[in-house]
């Protein structure tokens, strides 16, 4: 099969096509013919060597793919040849075909194309996690999103509201700032010409919000933590801005504040099993109508294409996923 593989550590040139062989299939997996995948920063960051895959995962870039099961594992149940699913990996996107345990795979929702589910599974498990499972985000929560029109940002905004929850969100440009009102956000800063506190602060009466959703990690710690009402949650989620920063434990205190952190990409089958059984049972019955949830696609480019797609996630311009067409005879084959 042809695959991107990461040639050397560097820039988006080192992506490279090769030809790999077919991934094996255990007996809880199944195999997917990959019609499309998500590009996100996890691969950026393994690209430049700075985040490797997990023991036993594949060393080709991608999280998350969407297309048709090829084949199922000897105890794989619920799952059959030719069902249309997507699929969240530890690793093996960028490619034809990939492996993925069962228990990681959902159908792609009626009315969403494969192109359209790739933007459902790491935005999906990594936001419902963090914000329902460990921040405990309900209906009628405040939440602050930082960075609202990337992936994950975009997804944030739209689950927040489809739960019912108050989403605020911040961005870079006023151009996001628009696109997160239209995405659900009930106002959004941009960061670069405001300070957010003073902002956020001002549209709830000086209270702050339930919860903050952070990828910028260390330069955020103390704002975060001023922002959030009493009894506000912070979970955190990457540290694109650095990972140490300064923590004002007596202001954390005076709040009753609590700070969540986590990664996904390493845990277990098992423990992305349960957040998919989560999905299926709270989430996906809303997708069909995409009245809350909707796919949002900055651009598309073809799998050879793959170190483009990196550049443009890169320049930080894209607004919503990134994704990489894959081989659409596969969708004739399933």
């Amino acid at each position: 099969m042809q695959a991107v593989e990461i040639s050397s550590h560097g820039g988006p040139e080192v992506l490279k096509i090769a030809e790999r062989p077919m991934p094996a299939v255990g007996p809880d997996e199944v195999l997917i013919a990959v019609e499309a995948a998500g590009v996100s920063r996890a691969d950026l960051m393994q690209r430049k060597g700075n985040y490797h895959p997990p023991p036993g995962a594949s060393d080709i870039p991608g999280l998350d793919v969407a297309g048709t099961v090829r084949e199922v594992g000897s105890s794989v149940q619920g799952w059959r040849k030719g069902d249309r699913v997507c699929a969240l990996l530890s690793g093996g996107g960028y490619a034809e075909y990939c492996s993925v345990p069962a228990v990681q795979v959902l159908p792609i929702p009626p009315g969403w194309s494969a192109t359209e589910a790739t933007t459902l599974p790491e935005n999906l498990f990594t936001v419902y996690d963090n914000l329902v499972t460990r921040a405990r985000l309900k209906s009628g929560d405040t939440v602050l999103v930082h960075g609202g029109t990337s992936g994950i940002g975009s997804m944030a905004i739209m689950l927040a509201q489809a739960i019912g929850a108050k989403p605020y969100a911040t961005a870079g440009t006023e151009e996001k700032c628009a696109a997160c009102r239209t995405l659900g956000a009930l106002d959004a800063v941009n960061y670069r010409t405001m300070d957010f506190v003073e902002v956020v602060k001002e549209w709830t009466a000086g209270r702050g919000v339930d919860v903050v959703l952070d990828m910028v990690g260390g330069p955020y710690l103390e704002k975060n933590i001023e922002v959030m009402a009493v009894e506000g949650r912070l979970t955190l989620i990457a540290t694109q801005g650095g990972t140490t920063g300064t923590l004002p434990i007596h202001r954390l205190m005076m709040k009753r504040g609590t700070i969540v952190a986590s990664t996904l990409r390493a845990r277990t089958p098992e423990e992305k099993g349960e957040v998919a059984r989560q999905l299926l049972a709270n989430i996906w019955p809303l997708l069909p109508s995409k009245e809350h949830i909707r796919p949002l696609i900055d651009r598309v480019f073809p799998l050879e294409d793959a170190s483009r797609a990196h550049q443009r996630l890169e320049e930080g311009d894209h607004i919503g996923k990134i994704v990489l067409l894959v081989n659409q005879a596969n969708k004739r084959a399933g």
